[in-house]
């Protein structure tokens, strides 16, 4: 039997948000997978991350940031079977608008009126819980409710195509595109894209920004890009050429420092925010032509 180890930081929020950040900046993250999420109460807060082999403990919080006086600190082997199971336990159902990111365990939660993506925690980054992603779902729900109908949308770094499905399900007629540097991330995407019922609806391909050919020309309605601040700063003439009057990008990975100059980077590039979402320490900018 596959033994994997999991880390356990349990304790306020602040630290424990200050090193998953840490963790999400970093272009070779050194755990297979992580979660950050409420444990009990808006006062406590739990860092899940799951390792292949045994750790350095004290190298790998060094390396995030995090002490053993900020956190309670726990590291042992678990079963392959053992971390399916507490893992999705861990994991509620997460509310964004009018969207529900949920496991299989909690479909039963679902209310008529909501909107169901079903998405596993896995290796690729996207499960609804990390407030980038909710905020995005926030934002995709109101541009809906305010009448944006894209004929075509972009999911950048579509870690497991929960944006993507998102506007599959509200735009049934929409050309939807995702892309992800990361070959695992395409592939979630293809299965979750199956699992939700928009097999087929959602082409999914890697790619670094958009140097691809299916990026190379076209505009879309819709750009979703939930990366980090650095990378969309890059990349702000690129997506604003790409994004067709009338339509609207929405930004995330940034943290509210982040704001300004992101938004400068794009106001050069003509483009403008129109709306400012914050969960936690992330902001979500949702963007239109100036």
């Amino acid at each position: 039997m596959t033994t994997l180890w999991r880390l356990t930081a349990l304790g306020p929020a602040a630290p424990l948000k200050r090193a998953d950040a840490v963790l999400n900046a970093m272009d070779e993250a050194p755990a297979l997978s992580w979660s950050l999420f409420e444990d009990g109460g808006p006062e406590t807060w739990r860092l899940d991350a799951l390792f292949a082999d045994q750790i350095d403990t004290g190298a790998f919080l060094a390396l995030v940031g995090l002490s053993e006086t900020e956190a309670e600190i726990s590291f042992m082997p678990l079963p392959e079977e053992d971390w399916v199971r507490l893992s999705l336990a861990g994991l509620p159902a997460v509310k964004a608008g009018r969207f529900v990111v949920f496991g299989e365990h909690a479909r039963p939660e679902l209310e008529a009126d909501e909107i169901g993506i079903e998405i596993e925690a896995g290796p690729a980054f996207g499960t609804g819980h990390h407030g980038t992603t909710k905020g995005c779902l926030i934002a995709c729900d109101r541009l809906h409710a305010q009448g944006l109908v894209p004929a075509r949308v972009l999911d950048l770094g579509c870690g497991t195509g929960a944006l993507a499905i998102a506007a599959a399900i509200v735009w049934p007629e929409a050309e939807i595109l995702a892309s992800d540097i990361d070959p695992e991330a395409v592939t979630e995407t293809d299965v979750n894209a199956a699992k939700n019922g928009v097999a087929g609806r959602i082409e999914a391909f890697e790619a670094d920004g958009f140097a691809h050919p299916k990026l190379a020309s076209g505009r879309f309605g819709l750009i979703f890009a939930n990366i980090l601040a650095g990378p969309l700063q890059v990349l702000a003439a690129e997506l604003a050429a790409r994004l067709e009057d009338g339509g609207r990008a929405v930004l995330s990975g940034l943290l509210t420092e982040q704001i300004e100059a992101v938004e400068a980077a794009y106001a050069q590039a003509g483009l403008v925010t129109e709306t400012t979402d914050t969960i936690d320490e992330w902001a979500i900018l949702t963007l239109k032509r100036a």
